[in-house]
């Protein structure tokens, strides 16, 4: 590659990262009004969502729900009191995070 063309993507990438910088900025200083305008909880929800840790949560929590569910299902059919002690420690476990 060329000494020029080097300059060249050097100097667009350094111009993405700086639309970038902006970008978030912009969005803190929105999330940063918002939260100072004390929005409820219900309103800042889609926020939370963004958040790669709440996503996890939510996530894990869709997939104890997911698993209950399963075990309560299999409960007739499967008389094992290690499965009904699962469901009861997930479903104690679900009930603990909310």
């Amino acid at each position: 590659m060329e000494i020029a063309n080097k300059h060249e993507l050097i100097t667009a990438i350094d111009r993405n990262a700086e639309e970038l910088h902006q970008q978030i900025e912009m969005h803190r200083k929105r999330v940063a009004s918002m939260l100072g305008n004390r929005l409820d909880e219900e309103a800042l929800e889609p926020l939370f969502d963004l958040c790669p840790l709440r996503s996890r949560e939510t996530r894990l929590k869709q997939t104890i729900v997911e698993a209950i569910e399963v075990l309560e299902e299999s409960r007739k059919a499967f008389k094992s009191k290690r499965l009904e002690a699962l469901r009861k420690k997930l479903t104690t476990v679900l009930i603990d995070i909310r």
